[in-house]
């Protein structure tokens, strides 16, 4: 058991979907940690945990949130136009805070062409922490599991233009166990990269068919054209690059640039990774 007055693991996100499972699993595991988040009265209160205030953009803050830090988890920031200095400000700040080791969660195919516009961001944060000399490791996510129900309209359609492709969606549960395996053995894990998929890879006609199955209701998927696409979005009166980040959702579907199964899940957490049926009735696999 690790001791408990001397929190060196950071956890970022805590009070959101993803940071907050980690942060359960990390106090499961008897495991000491600091909750960095922007709102502490919202962090969840688990044994061993502190919260403490910090911003990605708040220079002070986050000099006091990590004094003392050995092992950073750090969840992206909020999806914003710019996200990206965002993350390069936080790194910067981990770097200058003698932290040895940042776990990063990233996304499937960061690359700098990424189809899906948003994985660029994190292609150039990783280049950033690579560039800073900081021992690391990427989860590169694949979609998360639990976003396919929101893709459906009130009319129970899937619209976009992901045409046949394929995605292999990945459980936020199966994250959060693979980060916490890594998150209590660091070291072993330094500079790898781990592809976090879901156990089948689907297109969205067959994301739709579990849907139907599984919800007891008519789901299907349209294919819209690219320029159908924004249009069908206009009306949200979102700025660009938000637009961009939805469409390219699916033209990144549609590239093939999200098929392929990993079997990092299996390998790090003990476990099959979990099928999307089961992510939808709530169940583990």
């Amino acid at each position: 058991m690790t001791d408990l007055s001397e929190p060196t693991v950071v956890v970022t996100g805590a009070t959101g979907r993803l940071g907050g499972r980690v942060a359960r699993r990390l106090a499961e595991r008897g495991v000491a940690q600091r909750l960095l988040v922007r709102s502490p009265e919202r962090a969840p209160r688990l044994p061993g945990a502190t919260a403490v205030r910090g911003d990605y953009g708040d220079r002070d803050a986050l000099r006091r949130g990590l004094d003392g830090a050995r092992t950073v988890f750090m969840v992206s920031a909020s999806e914003s136009a710019d996200r990206l200095s965002q993350h390069r400000a936080f790194v910067d700040a981990v770097a200058e805070a003698g932290v040895e080791h940042l776990v990063y969660v990233s996304f499937f195919g960061a690359a700098p062409d990424a189809a899906f516009t948003l994985a660029r961001d994190h292609f150039h944060t990783e280049e950033h922490i690579r560039a800073g000399g900081l021992a690391h490791t990427f989860l590169r996510d694949n979609f998360y599991a639990e976003m396919v129900p929101d893709l459906v309209g009130e009319d129970g359609v899937i619209r976009g233009p992901a045409g046949q492709g394929r995605t292999a969606f990945v459980a936020q549960d199966d994250i959060a166990d693979a980060a916490a395996a890594i998150l209590t053995r660091p070291a072993d894990h330094a500079g790898a990269v781990y592809d976090l998929t879901g156990p089948e890879s689907l297109t969205l006609d067959e994301a739709a068919a579990v849907l139907s199955e599984v919800q007891g209701r008519t789901v299907r998927y349209h294919l819209e054209t690219v320029e159908e696409a924004y249009a069908s979005r206009a009306s949200y009166g979102a700025p660009q690059w938000q637009l961009d980040a939805w469409v390219s959702t699916y033209t990144a579907i549609a590239s093939g640039q999200l098929d392929g199964v990993s079997d990092a899940v299996p390998r790090l957490t003990g476990h099959p990774a979990t099928p999307l049926a089961d992510v939808v009735r709530g169940t583990r696999g």
